[in-house]
């Protein structure tokens, strides 16, 4: 063991220095003051982990990690020593349902924390070193992965020494604490980071929505803003306390930011180094793809077509730090290789194209949701329903209608008759048409367009608050506002755009070019008033009217969309003169 944890030793000497090159200014920057972060725990002003900061403050608890590095166009200086292979193009694949998972993380923060502005590309970037997008995607319709994806025992012995916490709950140990998931979180931090991204109940480590949600918002717990490099930097080490790990996801955010595409599930390549990588004595160059299977740690579950490594070598390991010495070759395995059986077709592999399930007539109010839900219809080819297949609907156009908690993007199971419902859709104050797209998750078919109609609010009633008839003296001020309230089959109707126009008669409805007006900003007279709503109460009250020196009685006109009316009537006079009083008068009778 002793030369096991030397093997450990040597290999971080040598990539340490490459990474703190890359780290020093982030380390120069450092404060010593403290604070807590909203769990209690204490941290940094700055929030950056140093170095002698518990394993269990981390998400992972400093687990390994995967070190294999983009193709060769990936950011310099690269993390490890070593010159990558270029793996293709292929290594820009995502697959489909946990691209799905990271793309709707991104979405969530962007609503519930958008300040920090989390890219859904950092999510890729970690769930790439800490399970190679879990295990190239294998996870079943709902996200959750094939088998349990669970870390070496943190005992002490090589790694962190984290005793149990949750009672084997989610690693199935209870001497010790496994990092657990496709995003590999130590159940301590899962019990307060934990979060349900799939909408089903349940906050599962397992599943890639429960999991790339919870890594989102455990990466945006402090006021960090990930657009900027420094606040990036902490995050990411606050995830896994590693300079190297820094730079190898950095190096995969990068790449993933430069194109990514979906593929289907269960097809993404497995990861090859790792970084307690010690077969043999070897460290191999991360990036390089000559080794068939990962290396295996104590307690992970193989990938598929995977057997267990064989035991090191007792032979005496190589320096992976002098001068001209390459990896060395790992011992042959004496086990003979077998086939990797073809696995039958899932049901995603037979989906032939998506039917409308009767979505139509797809219309709504600003504000309101709309009444029919959107529906889609998995078939083969001979038009066969087909189930648990999963389906991505997205909303797409310039528009703010958005589905029920504000996604514009919901991923839904078809039941057993093929049908996906997408969850409620919501209409926002923007009028117009626009889409939404059924495709289905880990297959390329031809997508499902519904088009979607928002039409502006609406009033069938309008009634005054005040006065009807109102009166004005040539050149002065009408005294009283005009007050109104718009309805909606006898509801409040809020928010809806009244028109005022001032017209010539309630039989000929142009604009008047004499009598009262409004004014506007720069003081001119204005006889049209639009963009005017109705507040949460349905009541609006027009701005002061004025009157020029034409007497006469004239009509305000007040309209909503839906049919709304209702007429003002204002008299423009002089002042009646006043009645002579008889006391004064000279007296006309005549005398005796």
């Amino acid at each position: 063991m002793a030369a096991h944890f030397d093997r450990r030793l040597r290999k971080a000497a040598v990539t340490t220095t490459v990474a703190a090159v890359a780290v020093a200014a982030l380390s120069a920057s450092q404060a010593p003051d403290v604070t807590a972060d909203g769990n209690g725990r204490q941290t940094t002003a700055d929030n950056v982990p140093t170095s002698d900061a518990p394993a269990e403050e981390s998400a992972t608890g400093n687990s390994p990690y995967y070190t294999d590095l983009p193709p060769l166009n990936s950011p310099n200086p690269s993390p490890t020593t070593g010159t990558p292979s270029s793996r293709g193009p292929s290594e820009a694949g995502i697959p489909a349902t946990v691209l799905d998972a990271y793309k709707k993380a991104e979405s969530e923060l962007r609503r519930a924390k958008p300040g920090c502005n989390l890219p859904w590309q950092l999510l890729a970037a970690i769930g790439k070193v800490e399970s190679g997008q879990a295990r190239g995607g294998r996870v079943d319709a709902n996200g959750t992965t094939i088998g349990r994806i669970i870390g070496p025992q943190l005992d002490g012995n090589g790694f962190a020494l984290i005793k149990d916490t949750d009672d084997g709950v989610y690693d199935g140990n209870s001497s010790y604490d496994n990092a657990v998931g496709p995003m590999q979180f130590i159940p301590s931090t899962w019990s307060w980071a934990g979060r349900d991204g799939n909408g089903d109940g349940k906050e599962d480590p397992n599943n890639v929505y429960d999991a790339a949600l919870a890594a989102g918002h455990y990466l945006c717990r402090f006021d960090w803003d990930l657009s900027d490099q420094a606040d990036l930097n902490r995050a990411i080490l606050s995830y896994n306390n590693s300079q190297d790990y820094l730079n190898t996801v950095l190096s995969w955010l990068e790449h993933y930011r430069k194109g990514s595409h979906e593929i289907p599930d269960g097809t993404g390549s497995l990861p090859v180094g790792r970084s307690d990588d010690t077969r043999a004595g070897a460290s191999p160059s991360p990036g390089r793809t000559g080794a068939s299977t990962p290396p295996r740690t104590p307690g992970t579950t193989p990938g598929p077509g995977q057997s267990p490594s064989k035991p090191p070598s007792s032979g005496k390991p190589t320096d992976p730090g002098s001068p001209g010495t390459g990896p060395s070759t790992p011992p042959k395995d004496p086990t003979p290789p077998t086939e990797t059986p073809t696995p039958p077709p899932t049901p995603t592999d037979t989906v032939h194209h998506l039917e409308n399930a009767g979505s139509t007539g797809l219309t709504a109010i600003a504000g309101d949701t709309f009444a029919k839900k959107i529906s889609a219809r998995a078939e083969t080819k001979a038009g066969e329903a087909v189930g648990k297949v999963r389906i991505r609907f997205t909303v797409l156009g310039d528009t703010d209608a958005a589905f029920t908690g504000g996604d514009k993007v919901a991923a839904v199971t078809t039941n057993a008759s093929g049908v996906a419902v997408a969850p409620a859709l919501v209409a926002g104050e923007q009028t117009g048409a626009f889409t939404v797209r059924a495709t289905v998750i880990g297959r390329t078919v031809p997508g499902l367009d519904y088009k979607a109609t928002v039409t502006e609010r609406v009033a069938d009633v309008l009634t005054s608050t005040g006065e009807t008839e109102l009166t004005c003296t040539p050149g002065g001020e009408f005294a009283d506002p005009i007050a109104v309230k718009a309805t909606l089959k006898g509801a409040v109707a809020d928010k809806v755009a009244v028109t005022a126009t001032l017209i010539k008669s309630e039989d000929d409805p142009t604009e008047n070019d004499k009598g009262p007006y409004f004014k506007d900003a720069d003081g001119k007279a204005v006889r049209t008033l639009t963009g005017r709503q109705t507040d949460a109460e349905g009541l609006l009250e027009l701005p002061k009217l004025y009157a020029d020196d034409a007497e006469g009685t004239y009509v305000l006109r007040l309209t909503t969309p839906g049919g709304g009316r209702l007429d003002v009537t204002l008299k423009v006079a002089k002042p009646a003169e006043p009645a002579p009083d008889p006391s004064t008068e000279p007296s006309t009778a005549p005398e005796a």
